[in-house]
């Protein structure tokens, strides 16, 4: 099968300190692939190349065959890769409706009613808080909102960075049964988390980064029972 998504040598610097050092990876079609490590790691600047936000020092980028090295972030977008941010970022002064509308500003008008139907499909609780000021809902709600949002872009992966992050344990259990919902629609899934319990719970396969370097791969049960992992990052 052919990788809908290869990295191959991947390093970034800041202000000449390398934060990524050596990063390669895979994720194939319709699978959920984690990027998993600590803070600091290099797990964010990784994803922020891959969605062109940031600019590799060196190493390339394919999708679907097609080199993505050092394009813009809109270029990826139109490439079917969309990235959810660190911190949700959603419009707060903004309504749901707006938040998704502007998610699908790069699709045609005669699509985004079909596409705000799945994302409301997907969220119930966003079709019941459509006239809603973003600001003013949850943490739990907002993240959901930016999963859409990001989802309005059609993309075939959907990169997921610390959705978990401040997040109660009920609503997070809640958003990782929405992410396989998500995966279960045709969307590949990299997901950058720190809770490993869970996504190794629902990842086909994994990565474990420490300082800018893939320390360690295999399936997600695999990596779950590994003793080093249990102790390096669950502490037993």
């Amino acid at each position: 099968m052919t990788a809908a998504l290869e990295v191959s040598g991947l390093a970034h610097a800041y202000d000449g300190a390398l934060a990524v050092r050596n990063v390669s990876l895979t994720v194939q079609p319709g699978e959920i692939v984690a990027l998993l490590g600590a803070n600091g790691a290099g797990k964010s600047t990784t994803v922020g190349m891959i969605a062109g936000v940031l600019r590799p020092r060196r190493g390339t980028i394919h999708f679907d065959g097609r080199d993505l090295t050092g394009e813009p972030s809109h270029a990826v977008v139109r490439s079917g890769i969309t990235l959810v941010p660190e911190g949700r970022l959603v419009f707060p002064r903004m309504t749901v409706m707006e938040n998704l509308q502007l998610g699908a500003h790069s699709r045609q008008r005669t699509h985004i009613p079909a596409l705000i139907g799945r994302a409301f499909s997907l969220f119930p609780r966003l079709a019941d808080r459509r006239g809603q000021l973003a600001g003013s809902m949850s943490g739990g709600e907002q993240q959901m909102l930016a999963i859409a949002r990001g989802l309005m872009a059609e993309p075939k992966l959907i990169i997921l960075d610390e959705p978990s992050l401040g997040l109660m344990p009920l609503v997070t259990r809640e958003l990782f049964r929405l992410i396989e919902a998500v995966n279960s629609g045709g969307i590949s899934v990299l997901l950058v988390e720190q809770n490993l319990h869970q996504s190794l719970r629902i990842a086909n396969r994994a990565y474990v980064l420490e300082k800018g370097e893939v320390v360690m791969t295999g399936s997600g049960k695999e990596l779950l029972t590994n003793e080093y992992v249990r102790k390096a990052f669950l502490g037993r």
